[in-house]
């Protein structure tokens, strides 16, 4: 009883020790007597360092994923690495990468996932070059696997930002423009306008370089509908006329 209330001092004070920190506290070279002593106080090992160093669950603090930072030390509630990365990945709705499970942990997970993949614990697809970790559940695994490709796909729209956007269409708008012929460009010009709005002639009028009255002119004619579409054509364009050939 002396050596639980010297260990549960000394681990209240530290918060995590060694296991030769703890065979010196308890005056003894015994690692058995270490254990059973720990053993009464609800031990946990680390999942870092090769489980080198131990706590207690009444001083762990977990976060959200089941996981305690102190210094450089992981432990996890789930007790080792392997344990906790079955878990995580189980209870993911889009599975893991190797880098956001670091991000969690703080360890290297390469090794200890080939090892779960080889032993079939969990399985693993490559998705945009990168190899994504999911349940070996056929059907959470389908699940996961679509969750992250939804996301993905989201956050590719997400990085083209609205004024990125905005430049690709005005930077092709332009390069369209400048194919048509004058009294092309005046109609294409109004046409944007139309479409625009209000004040929709000074903002084409400015993106296209063009005189404000220009494209107003354009739009009234596209409105008045009495434009001659046959002359907005270059010459030799259409279709080639056939010529009837001679029966004699």
């Amino acid at each position: 009883m002396y050596s639980s209330n010297t260990l549960l001092r000394y681990m209240n004070e530290k918060k995590i020790a060694t296991m030769n920190e703890l065979t010196d506290l308890l005056k003894t070279r015994s690692r058995m007597t270490v254990f059973r002593n720990l053993k009464k106080l609800n031990y946990i090992s680390s999942c870092s360092h090769k489980g080198k160093y131990y706590s207690l669950n009444d001083i762990a603090e977990y976060n959200e994923y089941g996981v305690w930072l102190y210094e450089s030390v992981t432990f996890s509630k789930y007790g080792t690495a392997k344990k906790t990365l079955t878990f995580l990945i189980d209870n993911s709705s889009k599975g893991y990468v190797a880098s956001e499970l670091y991000s969690i942990l703080k360890i290297k997970v390469e090794d200890v996932l080939l090892e779960l993949v080889k032993g079939r614990s969990v399985i693993r697809k490559k998705m945009s070059g990168k190899y994504v970790y999911y349940s070996k559940a056929p059907n959470l695994s389908r699940k996961q696997e679509l969750t992250r490709k939804d996301r993905l796909q989201s956050l590719d729209t997400e990085k083209m930002s609205p004024d990125v956007l905005m430049n690709e269409l005005k930077a092709a708008l332009i390069i369209f423009f400048s194919t048509l012929n004058e009294k092309q460009r005046r109609f294409y010009a109004g046409f944007e306008s139309l479409k625009a709005g209000r004040g929709g002639d000074k903002l084409i009028a400015e993106l296209l370089d063009l005189n404000t009255k220009t494209v107003a002119r354009g739009r009234m004619e596209l409105l008045s509908e009495k434009m001659n579409i046959d002359t907005i054509r270059e010459k030799g364009g259409g279709r080639k006329q056939i010529k009837k050939k001679s029966l004699t």
